[in-house]
């Protein structure tokens, strides 16, 4: 009885010491890697026109804001992955689109710039909500481009314009999400390029 006794008061005693133990000796199972955002983009981004418009060399820069330019301020943010949804780090992204009023600036580089994303193939462009010009809904034109690979030229749309089924080139997967905050249109658009 004693012994039984004895053994039964030493196992109740090491109980908070074997929890202690097994809290921290307790091995965690190897954390898997996150799956990246992909939304099954198995196709790239479709290509669209140039347009008349494109001009080369523009500046290095994140923002077409500048001083004496009307209109509403977009915030456009997102990603460029390749088609096994892996991010393209120092992808090119260069953009152009024409003002408020619907007019393009081809004398100087006024809402025209690139950019390069992050290592995540993140980016973030601060611009205006382009103008409407005859024939044309509202787009943004860009070109993006992965280190050492070919050329995407394409362009963007904005979501519930009038003009989007009139415009003879304008399709529907490159629209962009839009949210309405209090002083800008926040844009988001993830790019996909052939791996």
């Amino acid at each position: 009885m004693d012994s039984t006794r004895r053994t039964f008061i030493v196992l109740v005693a090491s109980l908070p010491l074997m929890g202690f133990l097994a809290r921290y000796t307790k091995t965690e199972p190897a954390s898997l890697p996150p799956t990246p955002s992909c939304d099954d983009h198995d196709e790239p981004t479709p290509r669209q026109t140039e347009g008349p418009y494109f001009k080369p060399a523009s500046p290095e820069r994140s923002s077409l804001l500048q001083p004496g330019l009307n209109g509403t301020k977009l915030i456009l943010a997102g990603q460029v992955l390749n088609t096994d949804c892996q991010p393209v780090a120092k992808a090119l992204l260069d953009w152009w689109h024409c003002d408020s009023e619907g007019n393009y600036d081809n004398d100087g580089y006024t809402l025209r710039g690139h950019q390069y994303t992050d290592k995540q193939g993140n980016f973030r462009l601060e611009t205006i909500v382009p103008g409407l010009y005859p024939g044309r809904t509202r787009h943004i034109h860009v070109k993006v481009q992965a280190p050492g690979q070919p050329v995407l030229t394409t362009q963007l749309y904005f979501p519930e314009e009038a003009q989007n089924q009139g415009d003879g080139i304008f399709n529907e997967v490159l629209v962009m999400k839009t949210q309405k905050k209090a002083d800008y249109l926040g844009a988001g658009y993830t790019f996909v390029l052939k791996a």
